[in-house]
């Protein structure tokens, strides 16, 4: 197979994840493990995290939901502190990997299950997510169109606006949920545990040489 396209998550790819960052605010609260995953992994598609993603509520709404739904699990944490550590630090290997491919002539597409503007209040980290997001031909975020991963329109959407069908391009997620909806459709889709093996995997997939994208 030929591809033409590779489209990347960008939270927990093209940055660290953010659980890691959530389970270090659980540990300074003394709060169980994975507690936020677990707030926002019920109702997936109307709890107050979904519900911001889409833009459907504001940040003063979600931080109240938030807080009724983590109350309703018997702790006490507000949505604005969750917020608040959301964005992940930019991966110099991804982003140097993301120029390596368009330079290689590749269609690249972000595609983010994202907030409203910018939620964590650093200007620093702003100007530099919003340079690397500048490198792609084209970026769909959640909260601009109202439609989140996993639903399939969004995928549909991404390769559309490249131009590229489905069974030419790669896919890259952090999450299997996400990556699901894409494989359906034809994409090579690849988990993201980590950097190394997200790149040394999308070298194998798209048949270039080992290390290509890595050194």
């Amino acid at each position: 197979m030929t591809y033409r396209a590779v489209i990347f998550d960008f939270g927990g790819v093209v940055t660290t994840s953010p659980f890691e960052a959530f389970n270090r605010l659980e540990g300074e609260r003394g709060l169980p493990r994975d507690l936020i995953r677990r707030i926002n992994a019920a109702d997936p598609d109307s709890n107050a995290w979904a519900r911001f993603e889409r833009a459907e509520i504001d940040a003063a709404m979600f931080d109240r939901l938030f807080s009724e739904e983590a109350a309703r699990l018997g702790h006490e944490l507000r949505g604005s502190d969750v917020l608040a550590v959301l964005a992940g630090d930019i991966r110099p290997r991804m982003v140097a990997a993301i120029d390596r491919l368009k330079a290689h002539g590749y269609a690249l597409g972000c595609i983010t299950n994202n907030v409203p503007a910018d939620m964590h209040g650093d200007p620093t980290k702003a100007q530099a997510v919003a340079a690397v997001l500048a490198r792609f031909d084209r970026v769909i975020e959640s909260s601009k169109i109202g439609v989140r991963k996993p639903d399939p329109r969004i995928y549909a959407m991404m390769t559309d606006a490249l131009g590229v069908p489905a069974a030419e391009c790669v896919y890259l997620d952090d999450l299997g949920i996400n990556c699901k909806p894409a494989a359906a459709m034809g994409m090579a889709a690849i988990k993201v545990s980590g950097e190394e093996q997200a790149l040394e995997e999308l070298e194998r997939v798209l048949g270039v040489e080992p290390g290509a994208l890595r050194t």
